[in-house]
C-alpha cells in the first residue's frame, strides 16, 4: 500500500479507498477520478504544490471543480507571491508522482492549506498516493493529520 494509506492506518482514522483505471491520456487527474468514480467534483480535492516567494514549498488542497487562488495562498502562507511548483520539485518533496500526489504520507512535512469548502461535505476524496487510487475520509481527519490551515483558497 501507499504511504498515504499507511499514515491513515497508523493513525487509526476511518477511511476507505476507491480505485479506477487511470487513462494516461487524461489531461486532468482530479476530474478524471471524479468522473470515473461517479463522485461529486466539489467533494474530490486535488493536492497541489506551490512555491512561496521562490523559496519554500507549500501544499494546497482544493476541489477539482475549482482553481487555486495563488494570491490568497501567498497571503495565507505569509508570503508575497505564490507560483505553482515545478513537477520535479513537487515529486522530490512528496515522494509521489504528479497526478498521484496525496496530502498524506509525504516525504517532507510541508505547510498545508485546505479550501474551506471541505466543510461542506461529511466525506471528501483525495489522492491515495498513486494515479487511480482515491481515499475517502472526513475533512477534519485530513485537517488533523496534515495540520492544515483552513482558508478560502478556491475560486
Amino acid at each position: 500500500m501507499t504511504p498515504a494509506v499507511k499514515t491513515l492506518e497508523k493513525a487509526g482514522r476511518p477511511f476507505s479507498t476507491l480505485s479506477y483505471e487511470h487513462d494516461p491520456r487524461s489531461p486532468a487527474y482530479g476530474e478524471e477520478a471524479a468522473e470515473a468514480l461517479g463522485l461529486d467534483p466539489a467533494a474530490v480535492f486535488k493536492t497541489l504544490l506551490a512555491s512561496i516567494d521562490g523559496q519554500r514549498l507549500v501544499v494546497a488542497i482544493v476541489p477539482v471543480s475549482r482553481k487555486l487562488d495563488l494570491k490568497t495562498l501567498a497571503k495565507a502562507a505569509k508570503g508575497r507571491k505564490a507560483a505553482m511548483a515545478e513537477a520535479e520539485a513537487a515529486e522530490r518533496a512528496t515522494g509521489y508522482v504528479v497526478g498521484g500526489i496525496s496530502p498524506l504520507g509525504q516525504k517532507k512535512r510541508l505547510a498545508t492549506f485546505i479550501d474551506d469548502s471541505c466543510h461542506d461535505h461529511s466525506q471528501i476524496h483525495v489522492s491515495g498516493g498513486r494515479r487511480g487510487l482515491e481515499i475517502t475520509l472526513a475533512p477534519n481527519d485530513l485537517i488533523a493529520l496534515t495540520d492544515a490551515q483552513v482558508v478560502a483558497l478556491a475560486r
